[in-house]
């Protein structure tokens, strides 16, 4: 069997795009993944295809082979958009074994652990803000809607939620200084109004999900170690599952952790094994948060597993279309060190069209696919109905 034809596809998500690569073989088998540059990571379509030419005539089920010549290809610009082409790639092929051998991609590691995997519902009110239109959603406008979407939740049978800094002046805004989304100055302070705003946010979800759904407050890169410390404690006693923190820098995000009472979840920007060992070595955080869009399915198994040697558990990076959830899916199923799976809840009407087979949710609880490699494929016809608007 050999690689004999590469494509990327592209669908209109609203305010973002879905994108797919789909590598095809000499025998019919065609392999998917799913893959994203709205955030971050414009050109990654491009160095896609460029890789790609370099595993024309390759055979396909050797993808440790062609993720060790890749990494060698890409060795002096290591990490970045290289690693997640790589990334891209290395899932698309093992959706090829998965299906050339007829058994789902985590029997290729041992799998499953377990067959149902708790679901937090991610940027719950984040997407409100700004693109309710576009997701036919009520638009978050005050703190008793936000109370009005914990209820939601907590009915939708989800027992955890998580959130970012959302600030309900006039007009309300999303805080996001640290990706410069609003054309903020670059400095990265925590300010009174913003720690008040926080403890109305988190006050008014506890109000509306009630005590059996957690919160969890995704501070992304907001802050810097000083403000980190002003936020998170200000905050400590609320009861949050966990901070979501993100640093490059491990010594001090384990002095963070070490200051608070509530856990901290981090790392989800890291690329590689070599990134993440040593905030593994400073136990830098409770929960290691691992992107297997960006490493890899079969990496990341490898980074759950040095993980679990330091005794940290891992939760995936999840915060894309469908396709993204499976491999999501079939990562945690084949670690022992899970902790929670994060999915989109808010999307575009036309999401579930995008995939053969929808993933299933029962309870707030994510069911393990079933069928060979993923479970599902792209349904062609539907990305190409929703073509990209930008």
């Amino acid at each position: 069997m050999k690689i004999s034809a590469v494509e990327t596809l592209h669908a209109d998500a609203g305010w973002r795009v879905f994108s797919f690569l789909k590598i095809v073989t000499d025998e019919g088998l065609t392999g998917y993944s799913e893959y994203n540059e709205s955030y971050g990571s414009a050109g990654l379509t491009a160095v896609i295809e460029k890789l790609c030419a370099r595993i024309a005539g390759k055979d396909p089920l050797a993808s440790e082979r062609i993720y060790a010549e890749l990494h060698a290809m890409t060795r002096q610009a290591p990490g970045g958009i290289n690693q997640q082409a790589i990334a891209a790639i290395e899932n698309a092929l093992l959706d090829i074994r998965g299906k050339a051998l007829g058994v789902p991609v985590y029997r290729l590691f041992g799998g499953p652990v377990r067959d149902r995997f708790r679901l937090y519902w991610s940027h719950c009110g984040t997407y409100r803000l700004h693109h309710a239109e576009a997701m036919g959603a009520p638009p978050l406008r005050s703190l008793e809607d936000v109370r009005a979407l914990g209820q939601q939740v907590k009915e939708r049978g989800f027992t955890a939620l998580k959130t970012n800094i959302l600030v309900f002046d006039d007009p309300p805004y999303l805080h996001m200084p640290g990706f410069a989304r609003q054309g903020e100055l670059p400095d990265l302070n925590a300010e009174p109004h913003i720690i008040d705003a926080l403890q109305k946010l988190i006050a008014a979800f506890q109000e509306g999900a009630g005590p059996g759904v957690e919160i969890l407050l995704d501070l992304n890169f907001n802050f810097k170690t000083e403000g980190f410390l002003r936020v998170a404690r200000a905050l400590d006693e609320m009861g949050l599952m966990w901070f979501e923190i993100d640093s490059y820098e491990p010594r001090a995000l384990a002095h963070i952790r070490r200051s608070l009472k509530t856990p901290v979840a981090s790392l989800e920007s890291l690329h590689g094994l070599g990134q993440f060992i040593p905030f593994f070595e400073q136990q830098a955080v409770d929960v290691a948060i691992v992107d297997e869009i960006w490493n890899g399915v079969a990496q990341s198994i490898k980074i759950a597993a040095m993980a679990n040697a330091y005794e940290i558990n891992v939760a995936p990076h999840n915060f894309y279309g469908h396709l993204c959830t499976l491999h999501s899916a079939h990562f945690c199923a084949a670690i022992p060190n899970f902790r929670i799976m994060e999915i989109d809840v808010d999307d575009v009407p036309w999401k579930d069209d995008l995939v053969t087979v929808v993933p299933r949710i029962e309870d707030g609880y994510l069911i393990l696919p079933e069928g060979p490699g993923w479970g599902a494929d792209v349904n062609e016809e539907a990305v190409r109905a929703h073509p990209p608007k930008r």
